[in-house]
C-alpha cells in the first residue's frame, strides 16, 4: 500500500515533536546519604512522582540514595557547584555555617515546636541565609531528635560520658556539644559508622532513632540513652541556577510538590519514633530515658561560644522563637 506525501508529512512532524520533547525534558538528580528503604527516601520517591505527574513528565527526577554520589558534605558542595541538582543532609557548611543554629541542643522539646518556627519568620529568613552561595532551600525535612547509643553502660549522667568515643556528623555544634558533655566526639563518615562500632574503634554515637535502626547501627550498639538532646535538620536544597532555569510553571510545580512532600513527612513521624521504639526494646536493646537537667546546665557555653561564630542576634533570634512556643 503506498502512504501518501500528507500522511508521511504528519508521521515526520510527529518523530519532531516527540524528539523536540525529549530533548527539552528537564532532568533533577537528588542525593542523599539514607538508605533507600528510610522515610527520608520514600519521601523523595513522593516527590518524583508528584513532581513527574504535575508537570507531564516535562521533569524527570532521578534518586541517588545510600551515599551513592558522596556523603553530606561532598553532596553539598557538587549542588553548590551544579554537578547534582537536588541534596539532603545537615553537613552544610558550604551553604552556611549559621544554618545550624536551629540545632543548638535542648533548643526543642518536640516536633510541632520545631516546625513552628520553621514556617515561621524566623524560618523564612533562615531559608534566605542560603541565596548568596547560590542555593535554593526548598524544604526541611527532619533528621529528627538525637540520643545517645553505646557498648559500655547506660548514659545517664555527665560522669557516663567520660571516657567514651562517640561518632558525631561533622557538624560544629554537635561535636563542640558532645565534647561539653564529657565525652570524646570523632568524626567518622555516616556509611563507615557501622563498621566503626562493629570493630570497636569508636564505643557508641549519638544517632536520630530512624538512623539508629535503618542503617542497622541497632545490631551492634546494646544500650540506647533517650535525651533527644538535640534536633537536626535534612535541608532540602537546590542549586539557585538551575531552579531559575526552570520555567515558572515547573518552579511552582517544584515547590508546590515540596511543601506537599514536606507536609506528609512530618505526619509520619511521631508515629515511626513509638514503632522504632518498641522494635528496639524487642530486638533487645536496653532504653533509658536521660534526666537532661545537668546537661542543659553543660550546654550553656556551647551557646556562649556559637553567639560568637554565628553573631549574638542570630543566637538569640533562634531561641526567642522557640521559646515563643
Amino acid at each position: 500500500m503506498t502512504v501518501s506525501l500528507s500522511r508521511c508529512a504528519l508521521i515526520a512532524a510527529g518523530l519532531v515533536l516527540s524528539l523536540a520533547s525529549s530533548v527539552s525534558a528537564e532532568t533533577l538528580r537528588i542525593a542523599h546519604s539514607s538508605p533507600d528503604q528510610s522515610l527520608i527516601n520514600e519521601a523523595m520517591e513522593k516527590f518524583k512522582a508528584e513532581l513527574e505527574a504535575k508537570t507531564n513528565g516535562e521533569i524527570s527526577v532521578e534518586i541517588y540514595p545510600n551515599g551513592l554520589l558522596g556523603d553530606e558534605g561532598p553532596v553539598a558542595e557538587a549542588v553548590g557547584d551544579g554537578s547534582i541538582d537536588m541534596g539532603l543532609g545537615g553537613v552544610i557548611d558550604s551553604i552556611d555555617p549559621r544554618l545550624s543554629v536551629i540545632s543548638l541542643p535542648f533548643l526543642f522539646t518536640d516536633f510541632n515546636d520545631v516546625h513552628a518556627v520553621l514556617d515561621g519568620p524566623f524560618g523564612e529568613e533562615l531559608y534566605k541565609m542560603a541565596e548568596p552561595r547560590g542555593y535554593k532551600i526548598v524544604g526541611v525535612l527532619d533528621s529528627g531528635f538525637r540520643s545517645f547509643t553505646n557498648n559500655v553502660h547506660p548514659i545517664n549522667t555527665p560522669d557516663d560520658f567520660k571516657g567514651l568515643k562517640l561518632r558525631v556528623p561533622p557538624i560544629p555544634v554537635a561535636l563542640e556539644t558532645v565534647k561539653a558533655f564529657g565525652a570524646l566526639p570523632q568524626t567518622v563518615p555516616y556509611g563507615e559508622t557501622y563498621m566503626a562500632l562493629q570493630s570497636g574503634a569508636v564505643d557508641g554515637a549519638e544517632p536520630e532513632l530512624r538512623d539508629f535502626v535503618d542503617a542497622k547501627w541497632s545490631e551492634v550498639q546494646k544500650y540506647l540513652s533517650v535525651s533527644n538532646y538535640m534536633w537536626m535538620a535534612n535541608f532540602w536544597f537546590m542549586n539557585g541556577e538551575r531552579f531559575n532555569s526552570l520555567s515558572p510553571e515547573h518552579q511552582a510545580a517544584l515547590t508546590e510538590t515540596a511543601k506537599d512532600v514536606q507536609t506528609w513527612y512530618r505526619a509520619q513521624l511521631n508515629d515511626t519514633y513509638a514503632k522504632l521504639l518498641t522494635e528496639l526494646a524487642e530486638q533487645g536493646v536496653e532504653i533509658n530515658t536521660v534526666d537532661t537537667a545537668p546537661f542543659v546546665e553543660l550546654a550553656e557555653p556551647v551557646y556562649e561560644m556559637f553567639s560568637k561564630e554565628y553573631g549574638a542576634d542570630l543566637v538569640k533570634a533562634v531561641r526567642e522563637a522557640a521559646q515563643a512556643q
